[in-house]
């Protein structure tokens, strides 16, 4: 379940930074959450810090205006 959320995010990320959407930042996100889950723990926590730094740097983006 957590793999699924995490390549979901992922992949939205991706899209967002793309601009134009699609099936690259799904295909990139299930990759990725593929990865992460072989390598265990240690991938669960790299590909959860990632997505939430991403999420603190919008947020700080949007309160500085």
């Amino acid at each position: 379940m957590i793999r699924g959320l995490i390549g979901a995010l992922l992949g939205a990320e991706i899209d967002r930074r793309d601009g134009q959407g699609g099936l690259k930042g799904a295909a990139i996100g299930l990759v990725a959450s593929r990865v992460i889950t072989r390598l265990g723990p240690i991938g669960l926590a790299l590909g959860g810090a990632y997505v939430a730094k991403k999420a603190y740097d919008r947020r700080k983006a949007s309160k500085t205006g």
